[in-house]
């Protein structure tokens, strides 16, 4: 049962890896917009709270639970900036 769960677990790591990844991410936007200074830190600050909160409600949405959740979050929020 266990071994389901991780298998589980990791397909939708994957998932989220992808459809991560099929945006860009807020490096990226940043850099396509020529931010710099003041307005870069801005528009990555809220980039970064948007994609914490998009990240923390998928892993709500999945059921994740504890260090699941929490590391999925985690991983989430860091493909979205692009850390």
């Amino acid at each position: 049962m266990k071994y389901f769960a991780a298998i589980a677990l990791t397909l939708g790591l994957a998932t989220a890896a992808y459809a991560q990844s099929a945006a860009p991410t807020c490096k990226v936007q940043a850099a396509e917009k020529k931010l710099a200074g003041a307005a870069q830190k801005s528009f990555l600050t809220k980039c970064e709270k948007d994609a914490s909160e998009s990240c923390g409600k998928a892993a709500t949405e999945k059921k994740l639970v504890g260090a699941a959740k929490t590391n999925f979050a985690k991983k989430c929020v860091a493909d979205a900036v692009g850390k």
